[in-house]
């Protein structure tokens, strides 16, 4: 009998890492993360508050808790943090086994601090570190936005020994001042004497978002090109889709110059991990585009994917495995001077600053949202 390959472990003979973009309680309970470890080969987790939204709102297994919390006087948001903390942990132990074999490559699991405080640098290094106290877990990784505020935080956090996820990352700039900010935080230690072989990090990098966006800047000019210039018109088709793929590629040349260069070298000599490039929302908007675009294009070396369910499926179904990261990185360099051509004048600077504080947004609402659901299933379950 022959046995059918699994294009998902195979991705991880590449040196690349798949982990999963959701956390539900029946996920744990029902032992469906257990097997998406065991035969998906999940080596990780990312959360965000879209996903708890999900989770929690209409999900009566978490009633019990929420009752409980409201008898021992508990606000909303304290209720709410027993609830996400609980599921943390219990993946947290899930995954033990992986952070431990692999030396604390993998086996993480992430949880954002409140998306409220993105532009707030002290407040997300206390919520980072009451986060890490309170679930107590050795592989847990603090989610911190890659905003400014939140870089100048990430220094802090790494600092104090804390593995972080740098998320919400789409501009090549706002990745390499987030790899800045490991390092400097990595070399405070080393300053006092402390250890730095325990702490990891990775840099959410984002995808389909980027693209979604520029494809309606494209096809915004192609509206005003007319069908005397079919030509023009058909060089601006052939652009969509192809930016966030290109950017990827483009940050990980970043990623290979900071790791070749003597700075983290000096680092590595410590024990230090890489900031491991991670490809995020990488599950397709578009429908004509390939359903695993973003992982196909995106194998290589020290990377993660972080996949939700559905794309995590297809690319177990059909991923094509080959090591792409560093395939027609001249064609990526080429697209963006493309772009900036008079005729299309597309500022992907502008575009990328549109996308990040969109991306802050869409966790704000969420988290928002979850907490008015959370007080009105806590006026039902418990009325006064």
């Amino acid at each position: 009998m022959v046995m059918q390959k699994n294009p998902l472990l195979e991705i991880h003979d590449y040196g690349q890492s798949i982990w999963m973009d959701n956390l539900t309680r029946d996920l744990i309970q029902s032992g469906e993360l257990q097997r998406l470890i065991e035969h998906r080969g999940v080596r990780g987790l990312t959360t965000n508050p879209a996903i708890f939204q999900k989770a929690i709102a209409d999900n009566a297994l978490y009633d019990a808790d929420i009752e409980a919390g409201v008898r021992e006087g508990r606000s909303v948001q304290q209720i709410y943090e027993s609830l996400i903390f609980k599921d943390i942990r219990d993946a947290c132990d899930l995954f033990r086994n992986i952070y431990e074999t692999s030396g604390g490559v993998d086996g993480y699991v992430s949880i954002e601090v409140p998306p409220t405080i993105a532009h707030d640098a002290n407040a997300t290094v206390q919520e980072a570190r009451r986060y890490y106290q309170e679930i107590g877990r050795e592989n847990i990784m603090i989610k911190i936005p890659g905003t400014l505020s939140g870089t100048e935080a990430v220094e802090q956090v790494i600092h104090d020994g804390i593995s972080v996820n740098v998320t919400l990352l789409f501009s090549v700039p706002n990745y390499v001042n987030a790899a800045e900010a490991y390092l400097r935080g990595l070399e405070g230690r080393v300053a006092k004497g402390q250890p730095i072989d325990h702490i990891a990090s990775v840099a959410s990098f984002f995808l389909s978002r980027i693209d979604t966006r520029v494809d309606e800047v494209l096809h915004e000019r192609q509206t005003t090109v007319g069908t005397e210039s079919l030509n023009k018109s058909a060089r601006v088709t052939s652009f969509m889709g192809k930016v966030a793929i290109a950017n990827a590629k483009v940050a990980y040349q970043k990623y290979r110059e900071m790791v070749e260069s003597d700075r983290w070298k000096a680092l590595a000599d410590k024990g230090a991990k890489p900031q491991r490039l991670l490809w995020a929302s990488t599950g397709t908007k578009n429908p004509a585009y390939s359903d695993v675009m973003y992982v196909n294009e995106l194998i290589g070396q020290d990377t993660v994917n972080t996949l939700p369910p559905a794309t995590l499926e297809a690319c177990a179904d059909h991923c094509e495995v080959e090591n792409r990261i560093e395939t027609d990185v001249d064609k990526a360099y080429k697209l963006f001077e493309n772009l900036q051509d008079p005729e299309l004048d597309i500022n992907l600077d502008q575009i990328m600053e549109e996308v990040l504080t969109d991306g802050i947004d869409k966790f704000v609402q969420p988290y928002q949202s979850l907490l008015e659901s959370l007080q009105k299933k806590i006026d039902r379950l418990v009325p006064a």
